[in-house]
């Protein structure tokens, strides 16, 4: 059964074919930047450029980088327009499909779907955290494979700023820090959550996990295991694909 998936960051965004018995892509990825600023219509504009690019006529599960309460409202925005606060984007996304049948998961959640079916969190029980390193750094939290929907961990207080802000990808590629240096960072993030959670296992996903032989080695004194996610960045897209598939 193939279902599209369409993953929305704050920098790009991505999408394909899945295939939800394997949970795999059918067909490369394509992509858009995430345009700027990321309102609700410029951003279902790059939407609807993807999916036309595919000729795809059946359901689509989207992304979304903020909270997403019943499949379609919009909670939060942090990387994206403030505007999209309160938008049904179900509603937005389907009418600027054509009225094909839409849904919307946070992106951290899709991706952490994703993973605790086909990836690193494969038949793992107890409580598993995903950590999406991005733009921002997302959250997916599961409890016997069970998820805890919206969780938003990035914003997290830590030393007195957003957790993201300082441990997130995009934070070392702004302030140019070394590997190691930032390690040191997502290590004093990961022990912060590690000490309100207690988690037996952390998967780190996000475009940055197909690096991970570069930071991981870094990070010390976390009792959980550590591993990158296995799906990687695509993640969000099969995610997303695997939620419109249970509507």
């Amino acid at each position: 059964m193939q279902i599209f998936g369409l993953d929305i960051g704050g920098s790009g965004i991505k999408g394909a074919p899945v295939d939800l018995d394997k949970g795999d892509l059918t067909q490369e990825r394509h992509k858009v930047l995430t345009p700027d600023p990321a309102t609700p219509d410029s951003v279902a504009d790059g939407v609807k450029q993807i999916v036309d690019h595919f000729g795809w006529t059946g359901p689509v599960g989207l992304t979304f980088p903020g909270v997403v309460t019943g499949g379609s409202h919009i909670r939060t925005a942090a990387n994206v327009d403030k505007s999209w606060i309160d938008t049904d984007a179900r509603a937005l996304f389907s009418d600027r499909l054509g009225g094909l049948p839409v849904t919307v998961v946070n992106d951290a959640d899709a991706a952490g779907v994703a993973e605790m079916s086909f990836g690193a969190g494969k038949d793992r029980k107890g409580t598993v955290i995903l950590l999406t390193l991005g733009t921002g750094i997302g959250s997916a939290v599961f409890v016997d494979g069970v998820l805890v929907p919206n969780t938003e961990l990035g914003h997290l207080e830590l030393h007195g700023h957003d957790a993201e802000k300082k441990a997130s990808s995009k934070a070392r590629e702004v302030e140019e820090l070394t590997w190691e240096h930032w390690a040191r960072r997502v290590q004093k993030y990961l022990a912060h959550v590690e000490m309100l959670f207690s988690p037996e296992l952390f998967i780190i996903g996000g475009g940055v996990s197909r690096k991970a032989q570069k930071f991981l080695p870094h990070i010390e004194g976390i009792k959980a295991e550590i591993v990158p996610a296995q799906l990687q960045n695509n993640a969000g897209i099969v995610g997303a694909a695997m939620r419109a598939a249970q509507e």
